[in-house]
């Protein structure tokens, strides 16, 4: 299946994709229908209103999940370009929820940066409860997978070893435009990543060379926290990004970023630049 969060004059609601538009679930989001431990036989079966393919407005696919683990670091290539040597272990961080936008909502640059960065990343949203889970556990507890760009301002960033401030500045991290179940898509064997500033590829590689994998990153994590249903997991990003370039290259106003996962769709966002 293919699960979706829209807008709608009343607010938003969950919705299962269709060849010719939605269907709503009869939840306010998929945050809130994951919340549901019959989620999947509920998604499946509803037979509720229904909106046409053309007027789909994509909010975040889960817009105020109670947490958003992000992994740096996560492969090879760009571990090099940044100059790192692999990890031990998984290298996390927090996002905060206002930083997510919808698939096509524009993308803001804050004023106080000079250096906003692009980051294409697989997301894994969880849909069970998961504590101290095997590998076995940990599988189960994936809902499914999405799209995440994890703009990042890297002057911010670079200001102390703590990397939240430059991760979460408000309205910068498209999240969508759907929930992708496992039975459509095996992210661990490999999908093709990709990021673009309009016509131009920046960065192009395979979920499957990811050094954590999904369900290995739900079994870690989970030994420190519950992971909810509507957590988001985002898993790091491939070799390419601006900061590891010569000369960097960083996103522009009115530049359109789409950041590409075969089998899950695209983020298309035009980036606006913060007036303050």
């Amino acid at each position: 299946m293919r699960l979706a969060t829209i807008r709608i004059p009343s607010g938003t609601a969950a919705v299962r994709l269709e060849p010719t538009g939605a269907v709503h679930l009869g939840a306010s989001d998929v945050g809130a229908l994951l919340a549901d431990p019959d989620w999947r036989e509920r998604a499946a079966s509803a037979a509720g209103e229904r909106f046409p393919a053309a007027d789909l407005d994509f909010a975040p696919v889960v817009p105020r999940p109670e947490k958003i683990v992000c992994v740096g670091l996560n492969y090879r290539n760009h571990i090099r370009e940044m100059g790192h040597e692999l990890p031990a272990y998984p290298t996390l961080f927090a996002k905060y929820p206002p930083a997510l936008i919808g698939a096509n909502d524009d993308i803001v640059l804050a004023g106080s940066s000079e250096a906003m960065d692009f980051e294409a990343e697989l997301a894994v949203v969880i849909g069970a409860s998961a504590r101290h889970a095997d590998q076995r556990a940990a599988r189960a507890a994936i809902a499914g997978y999405s799209i995440l760009n994890d703009v990042t301002a890297r002057d911010w960033q670079s200001r102390t070893l703590q990397w939240l401030q430059g991760k979460s500045f408000e309205g910068t991290t498209p999240l969508g435009p759907a929930l992708v179940t496992p039975d459509e898509v095996d992210a661990e064997a490999g999908l093709a990543i990709s990021c673009a500033i309009g016509d131009e590829v920046m960065q192009s590689d395979d979920t499957g060379q990811l050094l954590f994998g999904p369900v290995e990153l739900v079994a870690y994590i989970s030994e420190f926290v519950t992971l909810r249903p509507g957590d988001v997991i985002a898993t790091g990003t491939p070799a390419g990004v601006g900061h590891g370039r010569t000369p960097p290259r960083y996103l522009r106003d009115g530049e359109i970023l789409v950041t590409t996962i075969d089998g899950l769709g695209e983020c298309r966002n035009r980036c606006r630049q913060e007036r303050r």
